[in-house]
């Protein structure tokens, strides 16, 4: 009897494990069918409501791009690029010039655009001006070209000069055009400039030494000097390789000019000409060389000092002193040494309505005819607003 009860319970136990087993293998087989037929989330339109994914990558596809409006774009040749960097530059590269010559390049350019280019201005800069441009407008496809004179300076060294070009590209409606070019001196001269003083016999002016670079000959046509102060003799029918002249210096037109240039003209096939600039030591020096004020008042004096010294430490005297329009007045005089110290007062006039800033010249005659002068500005205050409204 118990045996029979035992095979009972184990028969029981096995029934209730397969039948668990089935339940599990069903609720997966259901859980993997409603993931096979579960509809996709639905999108939802402003227009059309409910709309499914393939409906609407159908819809983008079909929507055609925005038309792009037709624009003209100025592109030119003699472009370069900076060490692979991007950034472009349109550069004509003259290399080797003579000084004070003309030079003339073309940049070329061609309206990569579809639309009409108009090209509405080409700016000066020194020493370059736009020579020819033939036309103002460019239609697509078309091309021209912009010829420029670059005028070289007196002076040897690399040379940068740039122009713009603007126009009615949107991109680039401004386009630096880069000229570059070294001077070479053809004839070379000594001293590069000159220091001159009076101290010394002809302002102790030295001789100047031309020699031709290239081994070419030539001729002094001219000697020319800023107010004619300096002035050397020469031959114009000789023709040589080498000069040296010895210029003679007027100390009485160089104290009237004290800075200027010499400039000789030649006959060299690609030098016509050698500048050399010259500056003077003053006699005299006023410290400070001007006076400014600011902030000044109608009738309120104002006092400066001044001095009068001697870049050559000699002796002088004080003839006179004086302003031009009256608005500075002496107040004291006193020699110390070899300078001469002044005590000034200035009153500003008085003015009517918008007050201009006033101007007078004061004027030391030193004995023997130089006269040195020192110019005097200044500005009145200006009332403010809250000053203005409290005053009414």
């Amino acid at each position: 009897m118990k045996r029979n009860c035992l095979i009972l319970t184990v028969a029981v136990l096995v029934y209730a494990l397969l039948l668990q087993s089935v339940c599990q293998e069903e609720a997966v087989l259901a859980s993997e069918s409603e993931t096979a037929v579960k509809p996709s989330k639905p999108v939802i339109s402003a227009s059309l409501g409910i709309t499914s994914p393939q409906k609407q990558e159908s819809a983008k596809a079909e929507t055609p791009p925005p038309a792009k409006e037709p624009a003209p774009k100025i592109t030119f040749e003699k472009v370069v690029h900076d060490f692979g960097i991007t950034l472009e530059k349109v550069v004509h590269d003259f290399g080797e010039v003579g000084p004070r010559t003309q030079n003339i390049c073309e940049f070329e350019f061609t309206n990569a655009g579809d639309s009409l280019l108009e090209i509405t201005k080409v700016s000066k800069t020194c020493g370059c001006t736009p020579f020819t441009l033939e036309k103002n407008e460019y239609a697509p496809g078309e091309s021209g070209a912009l010829k420029v004179k670059y005028n070289a300076g007196g002076f040897g060294g690399p040379v940068n000069r740039r122009l713009f070009v603007y126009s009615n590209d949107k991109e680039r409606p401004k386009v630096t055009l880069t000229i570059k070019a070294k001077i070479v001196l053809k004839v070379d001269h000594e001293p590069k400039k000159l220091s001159l003083s009076f101290k010394e016999e002809s302002a102790g002016c030295p001789e100047i030494t031309l020699s031709s670079i290239d081994g070419k000959p030539f001729a002094i046509k001219d000697f020319k000097s800023t107010g004619n102060s300096i002035t050397a003799d020469y031959d114009s029918s000789v023709e040589a390789t080498k000069f040296v002249l010895r210029p003679k210096v007027d100390t009485e037109k160089l104290r009237k000019r004290l800075n200027g240039r010499i400039s000789i003209g030649l006959t060299h096939p690609e030098c016509d000409n050698v500048s050399i600039p010259f500056s003077t030591l003053a006699r005299f020096e006023t410290k400070p060389p001007t006076i400014v004020v600011y902030k000044v008042k109608s009738q309120e004096p104002i006092t400066k000092e001044v001095w009068i010294l001697s870049n050559y430490d000699e002796d002088f005297e004080v003839e006179s002193a004086l302003s031009r329009k009256g608005i500075i007045k002496v107040l004291s005089q006193e020699k110390i040494g070899n300078r001469y110290k002044f005590e000034l007062q200035m009153t500003p006039p008085a003015t009517e309505g918008k007050k201009k800033p006033f101007t007078d010249l004061f004027l030391v005659n030193i004995k023997g005819g130089e006269q040195l002068e020192i110019s005097c500005r200044g500005f009145y205050l200006r009332k403010t607003k809250e000053s203005q409204v409290d005053k009414s």
